[in-house]
């Protein structure tokens, strides 16, 4: 089996990176390199947890999809191969048929992902990554800004925006019906 070391001097692929043995560390495959993530803060962890409750809970009424998150990974681009770690993720059963849930790298991208800022976070890097998500055919990036309580959101085809905690978040086309107040998602 590789180690990452080993696979350090040429580009990786999807396939090998998954032959890498999980050494505890969070990691994402970018361009082909594999790059160490800093560990979440609690906060970082209690708001993805209360955005992925939230959307589980509408999503299972609605029976709309199903909701991945603690770093579920995400392949968005190939060639060289880039594969992030979303916080949070919706796929709709039209992306992914209900049945069993598969193993492995799924085939296809959500159509909404959620990250969460920590403080060692920057914002060239998180553009980026929200632009790879938006180029591999998400339909919507939310980006969670704990201090101040806001929410960033991303459309490949609309102006971004960026609500308050007191303002409504609602996805008519993603999750028709779904409404709730920024601020929610942080209490």
């Amino acid at each position: 089996m590789a180690t990452a070391e080993a696979l350090s001097e040429h580009l990786l692929t999807i396939e090998e990176y998954l032959q890498i043995p999980d050494n505890g560390q969070p990691t994402e495959l970018v361009r082909g390199r594999i790059v160490t993530m800093n560990m979440p803060a609690p906060l970082h962890g209690y708001v993805s947890i209360n955005v992925a409750g939230i959307l589980r809970e509408f999503v299972q009424a609605q029976d709309l999809g199903r909701i991945v998150g603690n770093d579920s990974a995400i392949v968005t681009e190939r060639g060289p191969d880039t594969v992030r770690g979303a916080d949070v993720a919706f796929y709709s059963f039209q992306r992914l048929p209900k049945g069993p849930f598969p193993k492995g790298y799924l085939g296809v991208v959500p159509e909404l992902v959620f990250e969460v800022l920590s403080p060692s976070d920057r914002w060239r890097e998180v553009l980026a990554k929200v632009a790879e998500y938006l180029n591999a055919g998400v339909l919507m990036v939310g980006v969670l800004d704990p201090d101040p309580k806001s929410l960033h959101l991303f459309f490949p085809d609309q102006p971004a925006k960026v609500l308050d905690a007191d303002q409504e978040l609602v996805l008519p086309s993603i999750l028709p019906g779904f409404q709730i107040q920024v601020g929610k998602f942080f209490e």
